[in-house]
């Protein structure tokens, strides 16, 4: 195992930077072990969704991101957030492009070496699913 640790800046797309990070780590199986910061925007997956129907929503900050959690690898990654508005308000759904970086955002991940995370389509759910290898 490893850690890879990256602080992202302020106009950042949270999402596109973490993707950026596996590929460019080539990482096939991690977790977020931690993620720490601030958005400007929250492009989220609302629970509930539907496939081919997803409800992508789009919210306008500031936010400060209060939990972050997911599994990670080049076959795709599986990410939620919750963040909180200045009135302490949170709420969360699956991370999605657009999510804009406001002060930073501190990025943790945990890696791991003898596995491989893949994604496999599932008829019951309608969503690609992990895979361990």
């Amino acid at each position: 195992m490893k850690q890879i640790t990256v602080r992202l800046k302020p106009g950042q797309d949270l999402r596109k930077e973490i993707d950026k990070i596996i590929k460019e780590q080539q990482i096939k199986a991690g977790v977020i072990l931690s993620l720490v910061g601030s958005l400007n925007k929250a492009v989220l997956r609302m629970a509930g969704a539907v496939p081919g129907k997803d409800e992508i929503k789009t919210f306008e900050g500031p936010f400060e991101i209060v939990s972050v959690t997911g599994t990670v690898g080049m076959n795709d990654c599986h990410i939620h957030i919750a963040v909180s508005s200045k009135d302490g308000l949170a709420f969360g759904g699956h991370l999605k492009e657009g999510c804009i970086v406001r002060v930073t955002a501190e990025v943790v991940l945990l890696v791991f070496d003898d596995i491989e995370y893949k994604r496999q389509y599932n008829d019951k759910t309608g969503y690609d699913e992990l895979l361990v290898e």
